[in-house]
């Protein structure tokens, strides 16, 4: 399987290829995840007045772009995957953009948020720097960006069809500020167990004002 810089177009089609074949049991199987901690940490440090304009980026099926629209924010979702945008569609009635995360179009200044929960590390690393750029390009002054990742040491590579990085949070620290945010906080995992049971690191980040 490919797994190098100059290969990015077949990791990223490899990985939507599982994505698409998988849609239904992904939807399936993640429909009651409790991400409630997440959102309310991305939406305490917006400043702007409400409603926000808010990027889901990877929305999948659109749990949490429905989650958002409930709220009375403007949400948009984007997904490289075909399956989970018809589905988000579908589910939710918001706008959701089909775009690959290594290929995206971006506007500049436009949300108040990007929440990227469980996608930013599909991102290959030789990629991050730019994805990352584009995020930061896309907020407005003093928007806030939110991931979620599963943590590791720093190790990337294909698991069951998908391809992960898997930083620690000095790495992901490192990628963050080399695009321009600043760090707000971050947290493991689920909640109130023990750190080698906490498999998931979370962050929030500002682009200055």
């Amino acid at each position: 399987m490919p797994n190098r810089i100059g290969d990015i177009p077949g990791i990223s089609a490899l990985t939507l290829d599982y994505y698409n074949q998988n849609a239904d049991s992904f939807k399936a199987g993640t429909r009651d995840h409790d991400v409630r901690q997440n959102i309310d940490a991305l939406l305490r440090h917006i400043i702007a007045a409400p409603p926000y304009r808010i990027l889901d980026f990877g929305c999948g099926p659109g749990r949490d772009l429905k989650a958002f629209a409930s709220m009375g924010h403007i949400a948009i979702g984007l997904d490289g995957s075909a399956s989970f945008v018809a589905m988000a569609r579908a589910e939710t009635g918001c706008e959701v953009w089909h775009q690959d995360f290594l290929a995206l179009k971006l506007p500049d200044d436009t949300f108040d948020g990007v929440f990227a929960n469980a996608s930013l590390f599909h991102v290959p690393t030789d990629a991050l720097p730019r994805v990352l750029e584009q995020l930061y390009a896309s907020l407005k002054p003093g928007g806030v960006l939110f991931s979620s990742n599963p943590r590791g040491q720093n190790q990337e590579g294909w698991s069951g069809g998908r391809y992960g990085a898997y930083h620690d949070i000095d790495a992901w620290r490192a990628f963050v500020t080399s695009a321009g945010f600043s760090e707000l906080e971050h947290y493991y995992r689920p909640p109130g167990l023990p750190r080698e049971q906490q498999p998931w690191l979370a962050s929030v980040w500002r682009k200055p004002a």
